[in-house]
């Protein structure tokens, strides 16, 4: 939350005026009916409170989207134009990969989920300690160390094992639509490897850069989260874009060289991850879908990014209880939402903090809101995160159905994008 302090003071001293636009909120499981149409105001009475009855991680130290971890899977047939379950885990085991991109004077360290072929399957079910994504050395050392030390919140919101295979043989049924990810302030590649995963078994090849200079072990200082270093951050993913779409870059493994679909490209991002993946949108033809979230896209720091510029799909996530970015940060999410051109789409997460849906909750204590017990921005009451091995599915499901959608052209994820899953701890709204 200290991180996070000057840019609520600037959010606070500043406001975006909401457009005003039509709307439809879902509330309610499947088959309810229940939906205001024209309207952007929630049910009076909201989604019940998580009680901290939702999935953890005990007995699966990976705290991985599994079967069992799958909410209300529906049990249909998955393929391309066909109704899919999203929140089970895809057909195709996973497969990882490091490499690093040069761009400009910076050297990026990448990492890349993708299809991986059967043979993979027991190594990606096995998959690899986290600590394995930091290279040997004096970094490698210090993440063995935090990850000793973990902290309550920490206990409860780290993933400590992956579910993918490092240097996994690729599928070889591509070409495959790309997810670009940017991570958050001070964060990496790898902090939400989860979601990335789940997107990989779906399908579609995720890759994302370390920001240098903006890392877990080589961090910026508070005001790095600027309109300066933002168009930093859209530079390394353009420049990390530009390598993997390159079929004789010799410099990308194997397994994604050559087989990325140039046409069906998105971007995500968590943060200020957020902001680098809606400018990344508005400032690259490529991207044809974008996926922010838990951070307003246009807001007045980064001053360059403008709604009115950016004609592609979007998805917010909202997380309600969202001790870092505060109302004021929620607020503009909103304002995003009603003034992004369409469709666009806003999921509302109950009782959710800002890294509940990220694999290094409570890593370090500035990444404590949202695992474990907290205090909610809303109110000032005492309350228990939501989960965030369940956290992390519901982001990971509604991933692949907007991704599913807007890339693929599949109209059977429309439906999902519309159904809050699991009501009692999503609101949906959209604007089609």
């Amino acid at each position: 939350m200290r991180r996070f302090a000057s840019l609520s003071l600037l959010l606070a001293a500043c406001s975006t005026a909401a457009a005003d636009s039509d709307a439809t909120l879902s509330v309610g499981g499947p088959g309810t009916g229940t939906t205001e149409s024209g309207t952007t105001t929630p049910p009076d009475e909201p989604p019940p409170e998580s009680t901290g009855a939702a999935p953890t991680t005990s007995g699966d130290p990976s705290g991985g989207i599994t079967s069992a971890d799958s909410l209300e899977p529906t049990g249909t047939e998955t393929g391309m134009g066909a109704e899919q379950d999203y929140d089970a885990p895809g057909a195709a085991p996973v497969g990882n990969a490091t490499f690093s991109v040069v761009a400009g004077d910076r050297t990026l360290l990448v990492e890349a989920w993708y299809p991986a072929d059967a043979s993979a399957e027991a190594a990606a079910e096995q998959g690899h300690p986290i600590e394995m994504f930091v290279p040997e050395g004096e970094h490698r050392e210090a993440m063995v160390e935090l990850l000793a030390n973990l902290s309550e919140q920490g206990e409860v919101g780290v993933r400590l094992q992956t579910r993918s295979a490092r240097d996994a043989a690729s599928a070889g049924t591509g070409p495959y639509p790309l997810v670009m990810f940017s991570h958050c302030h001070n964060c990496a590649r790898y902090s939400m490897f989860s979601i990335a995963e789940h997107l990989a078994s779906h399908g579609f090849v995720v890759v994302a850069p370390d920001h240098a200079g903006n890392t877990l072990f080589e961090p910026g200082p508070a005001n790095i989260i600027s309109e300066d270093f933002l168009q930093v951050r859209v530079a390394d993913q353009m420049a990390v874009l530009d390598a993997v779409l390159d079929a004789g870059n010799s410099a990308v493994p194997e397994a994604i060289r050559g087989s990325i679909d140039a046409t069906r490209i998105g971007a995500m991002g968590h943060s200020f991850g957020a902001a680098t993946a809606g400018r990344l949108a508005q400032e690259d033809e490529r991207i044809l879908a974008a996926m922010p979230i838990a951070a307003p896209v246009e807001n007045p720091i980064f001053y360059g990014t403008k709604l009115a510029n950016i004609v592609e799909p979007e998805l917010f996530v909202l997380a309600t209880e969202d001790n870092s970015i505060q109302k004021i940060g929620n607020n503009l999410i909103e304002s995003n939402f009603k003034a992004a051109a369409t469709p666009a789409y806003l999921v509302r997460m109950q009782d959710t903090g800002h890294w509940g849906p990220t694999d290094i909750c409570g890593l370090r204590e500035e990444f404590d809101p949202g695992c474990g017990p907290g205090v909610r921005q809303s109110d000032g009451s005492e309350f228990v995160y939501l989960e965030p091995v369940q956290a992390r599915a519901i982001v990971a499901a509604y991933a692949v159905a907007f991704f599913d959608h807007h890339l693929r052209g599949n109209a059977s994820a429309l439906e999902f994008l519309q159904t809050p899953t699991p009501p009692e701890v999503v609101e949906v709204e959209t604007r089609l």
